[in-house]
């Protein structure tokens, strides 16, 4: 007959109180960057889309910069992107070369006196059709 030992059971032990804490508050602080930095990712996203989708435009080197600018305003306003000032966004005609630059940061409050800042930088050079 085995005789039981409560030795054995002392060695094996599962993770602390304290270890469970922390785990749960770094996992907690990775979901809160997640939701609060994802949707600026995922508007820039959209917007690198939308002006890549500009390449081959019929009479897009023909257009003036303000007309430019009022086409990617529209395709924004289609695809959701609310927020983003149209400032951000600088047309230059060089011949029958369209240049745009878009430069914008966003900022979000992260908790109480914490923002976070994301800057993002793009620059196209297109023609159309």
């Amino acid at each position: 007959m085995k005789k039981n030992s409560l030795s054995s059971m002392h060695r094996q032990s599962g993770a602390s109180a304290l270890v469970i804490m922390i785990m749960v508050l770094f996992f907690g602080g990775l979901l809160t960057l997640a939701i609060k930095l994802g949707p600026a990712y995922l508007d820039d996203i959209t917007i690198q889309e939308a002006l890549e989708s500009l390449e081959g435009t019929e009479d897009l080197s023909t257009m003036g910069p303000a007309q430019v600018r009022t086409l990617i305003n529209k395709r924004l306003s289609v695809n959701n992107v609310r927020g983003f000032d149209e400032k951000n966004i600088t047309v230059q005609k060089d011949g029958d070369l369209v240049i745009i630059n878009v430069d914008y940061e966003v900022r979000n409050n992260l908790f109480r006196n914490v923002d976070t800042v994301i800057h993002f930088q793009h620059e196209y050079e297109m023609k159309g059709k």
